[in-house]
């Protein structure tokens, strides 16, 4: 079965380099050594369970090239680099729309992880050695200033919210469960989640990622769906986040 991954780092990075002396796109950010850098760490988890890796970047893209050429080791070129032209004008579906546009044909099972994300390996490999399609969950509680929030309706559909301006979330009807999403998806139907960005309108094509993750699973009941915990999990939107990832994670 050939085995991709997108991850995308096309974001400016606002909040994270407030935090830093200079700009610098935040996957790329170490403190002691490029292996320590989230995209390195990502693709270090990934490499040998998938056959190709496709980095969506945009912000700073000139320092992603030189940095995957210099110090992300491909043996098997695996690593697909793709420009987001939109990255300072759109949403984040954006680059997911580009990775899955550059996806081989060959593809039998999509993985999709936010490039701002720490994970354990056993999670990761559970996830993209799954048979089915996957919803990630984590056990951080559900801030509405960072989490996208999972909900599960009285019919057992998904959900996903999210406030883009961090202030506060909203269900408007019954639910059977809530989680904090993992961030990590996996489409095992790439025929299906073509056609659903195929589907998507100019509007929704300039919207958050949730856009095409909501119009692919939200067809899916719970029981259709392989809902994976990631055991230890961290999102990076500051320097203090990466700082305590780096300290805890199994790299």
């Amino acid at each position: 079965m050939y085995r991709s991954v997108i991850i995308t780092v096309a974001g400016m990075s606002s909040r994270f380099n407030k935090d830093t002396k200079k700009d610098v796109l935040k996957c790329l950010f170490f403190e002691s050594m490029p292996s320590k850098s989230l995209l390195s760490i990502q693709v270090q988890k990934v490499y040998s369970l998938v056959d190709e890796i496709v980095v969506v970047g945009g912000y700073r893209y000139e320092d992603l090239e030189w940095f995957v050429q210099q110090h992300i080791k491909d043996p098997g070129n695996k690593i697909k680099l793709v420009f987001n032209e939109h990255f300072h004008d759109y949403g984040s579906g954006y680059s997911l729309l580009k990775g899955i546009e550059a996806v081989s044909e060959k593809a039998a099972g999509i993985t999709f992880i936010e490039g701002d994300l720490f994970f354990d390996t056993g999670s990761i490999v559970r996830i993209i050695e799954s048979s089915k399609d996957v919803i990630s969950v984590n056990n951080e509680p559900i801030l509405s200033s960072k989490a996208v929030a999972l909900y599960f309706d009285a019919d057992s559909y998904p959900h996903y919210i999210y406030d883009t301006n961090h202030s506060y979330l909203e269900i408007h009807e019954p639910f059977t469960a809530i989680y904090n999403s993992g961030q990590i998806w996996k489409f095992m139907d790439p025929g299906r989640v073509r056609e659903t960005c195929r589907s998507l309108t100019s509007k929704q094509k300039q919207g958050t990622n949730l856009e095409i993750i909501q119009k692919y699973f939200g067809t899916c009941k719970s029981s259709q769906l392989d809902i994976v915990k990631i055991g230890s999990w961290f999102n990076c939107n500051t320097v203090a986040d990466y700082q305590q990832a780096i300290k805890a994670i199994d790299i």
